[in-house]
């Protein structure tokens, strides 16, 4: 096994950091390394918020539903899915393209994600460990204020990125489902209720598979954080309508 298919299996989210700084070469490697990232029609239809400001990770600690390890992370980075800054180059040579839409919008979302992961990819690497925060979709207005966003740009998701406490190195990647529910050949297969409890009763531990679906559907699915998602998410789709 290749080093980076060793990196990919060996990575997990890490969300307790050391003291350590990262320098200044570093954190321009792993910015480089997200331009290196595929990109649709080579557009690059993201932007990358580098958060330096301690006062604005804290706020973030709070507004990302409450995780303050955000606000120790060394590096902060929101990727931002982003429609405006080619319309904007269109309009400033005097043509009059189409407003983007939702189209748009998904494939900027794929070309920022792909981005991040680039970094993940790349921070491991370099002994970093880092971790995704979805929840820097949620509480959109405060947002867009806090960073100044403007319509037709969205951020999409967020990464904390620092060296791991030994705590996080020794602690054990989370295990992943069988590939045969994961994995479908040629077409989707819905999968039925046997199916679904053979592919995810390994999750429940000492608990029954009934007792802990329960306990994860409201903890996530059912959530308020998971609702204000969908609140904000739906407000970020309107400006692409």
């Amino acid at each position: 096994m290749n080093e980076i298919i060793k990196s990919l299996f060996h990575r997990k989210s890490v969300r307790q950091f050391t003291e350590s700084d990262i320098d200044e070469k570093t954190r321009e490697l792993l910015l480089s390394a997200a331009s290196e990232a595929p990109t649709a029609g080579n557009q690059q239809l993201y932007t990358i918020i580098d958060v330096r400001n301690q006062k604005i990770k804290d706020k973030l600690a709070v507004s990302c539903d409450n995780q303050p390890f955000i606000r120790t992370a060394p590096m902060v980075l929101i990727f931002c899915a982003d429609c405006k800054k080619w319309d904007d180059a269109y309009r400033s040579i005097g043509l009059k393209p189409k407003s983007a839409g939702e189209g748009d919008l998904f494939i900027a979302i794929e070309d920022a994600v792909i981005a991040a992961q680039n970094v993940v990819v790349a921070a491991e690497s370099v002994g970093l460990g880092s971790c995704y925060i979805g929840d820097i979709i949620e509480n959109r207005e405060y947002h867009k204020e806090l960073f100044s966003l403007p319509d037709r740009v969205v951020p999409i998701c967020m990464l904390v990125i620092g060296y791991p406490t030994e705590g996080q190195k020794k602690r054990n990647k989370p295990t992943r489902c069988e590939q045969k529910f994961i994995v479908h050949t040629d077409s989707y297969r819905r999968m039925n209720g046997d199916e679904l409890r053979e592919m995810l009763s390994y999750k429940a531990g000492d608990k029954s598979y009934e007792e802990w679906l329960t306990a994860f559907c409201k903890r996530k699915y059912d959530s308020d954080f998971c609702k204000e998602m969908t609140r904000s998410a739906k407000g970020y789709i309107k400006e692409f309508e």
